[in-house]
């Protein structure tokens, strides 16, 4: 199954839409579809603050990245998103296992991720939505090269370390796509 999107309000004009790797501020009440009953809503909790999320990159759930592209500020949708996109076999806090979930969500504003997903999906070769460190490598490799930078493979390595360093929050040995695109410092 999929998200099903139902757009309850669009504005007049609209200058941009959003796409994957933009931060965009939201207000969003969540509902349990079996009995309509509201686990969260920006609106009552947060001090009634809206919400930044960074959209494609699994900040939140699956069912939101598929949801929530290719929408305009003052938009206003309603999204039903099956388990298999929200909380799944373990469910979370209020929300029990195999929930299908429905948000009324509405756009605020759109801004510019930190970095752009398209330069993380350029980086990661084998789509698995980390970075290993052969794969940051290599595209350093290329952009030396478009540069007309020579760098030796120690000093390549000693880059790659560095940025590892620096990014690998978790010390798994890969950049995540969260890690990545929170990250100020450039590669």
């Amino acid at each position: 199954a999929d998200v099903k999107v139902e757009v309850l309000q669009k504005p007049f004009i609209c200058h941009r839409r959003t796409k994957w790797g933009d931060m965009m501020l939201v207000h969003y009440e969540g509902y349990l579809e079996r009995d309509g009953s509201m686990f969260h809503s920006t609106h009552k909790h947060n001090n009634g603050q809206p919400m930044w999320f960074t959209l494609g990159i699994r900040e939140a759930i699956k069912g939101w990245d598929k949801g929530l592209k290719d929408m305009c500020v003052g938009e206003k949708r309603k999204l039903t998103i099956p388990p298999a996109l929200a909380y799944g076999k373990e469910g979370k806090g209020k929300i029990p296992p195999e929930s299908t979930l429905i948000f009324n969500i509405d756009l605020l504003e759109i801004r510019n991720g930190p970095r752009s997903h398209e330069s993380f999906q350029e980086m990661d070769l084998n789509d698995d939505w980390k970075l290993s460190k052969q794969e940051v490598k290599i595209y350093l490799k290329k952009e030396f090269e478009k540069h007309g930078a020579v760098v030796n493979d120690t000093q390549h390595d000693a880059l790659v370390e560095d940025i590892f360093d620096k990014e690998d929050e978790d010390s798994d040995g890969f950049i995540s796509a969260r890690e990545f695109t929170y990250k100020h410092d450039e590669l």
